[in-house]
């Protein structure tokens, strides 16, 4: 059975940091993708980072290019996405989540695995 569990989420003042983990039990794959998803109050749940396994690309929504890294450790099957530069727009439950296929898109919501979620805010 796969179990993703998130840790690392808290309250931090704009242009703080933080890092995500997200460690991953019952799931090993070659392929496919691991990526990162949030979903604010009254609205839909967006890709932000996503990892494609096979060739460790990585993709990123626009508005956190260049503040979000996505990363894994294969060693521990953790995921982590480390925030910088962070904004109030940022404020969200963070998940992360896992499929064994590619796919076109890493970061459209189609993942079979996903975690529990953890909040994040970020205050002005």
């Amino acid at each position: 059975q796969v179990q993703l569990v998130e840790s690392g989420g808290g309250s931090v003042q704009a242009g703080g940091s933080l890092r995500l983990s997200c460690a991953a039990s019952g799931y090993t794959s070659t392929s496919g993708c691991r990526a990162w998803f949030r979903q604010a109050p009254g609205q839909e749940r967006e890709g932000v980072a996503a990892l494609y396994i096979d060739d460790n690309t990585t993709d990123y929504v626009d508005s956190v290019k260049g503040r979000f890294t996505i990363s894994r450790d294969n060693a521990k099957n953790t995921l982590y996405l480390q925030m910088s530069s962070l904004k109030p727009e940022d404020t969200a439950i963070y998940y992360c989540a896992a499929r064994t296929f590619r796919g076109k898109d890493c970061l459209k919501p189609l993942y079979p695995y996903w975690g529990q979620g953890t909040q994040v805010t970020v205050s002005s």
